[in-house]
């Protein structure tokens, strides 16, 4: 079996929206060192095989169906 654990963000070029807020609530919190926030997503799956064409499996599902390309960066590791 093998574990994959899937980091999506957004491109940097991008506001992240999301990010902005948090970071004013950290500022309002009393954190002014707190220079940039982004937000992003984390994936975990568990497949029931090991090979040679997982990462090429795992990219597709990342392309596909777990992160939107034109606005989203991602990387995976697999963990056997």
């Amino acid at each position: 079996m093998a574990k994959v654990k899937v980091y999506v963000t957004l491109k940097p070029i991008l506001l992240d929206a999301q990010g902005r807020v948090v970071q004013t609530a950290l500022e309002n919190l009393g954190y002014t060192n707190v220079e940039n926030v982004r937000i992003g997503k984390y994936i975990e799956i568990e497949l029931a095989e090991n090979g040679a064409k997982l990462d090429k499996q795992i990219d597709e599902m990342c392309r596909k169906l777990l992160a939107n390309p034109v606005i989203e960066d991602y990387r995976f590791e697999v963990e056997s």
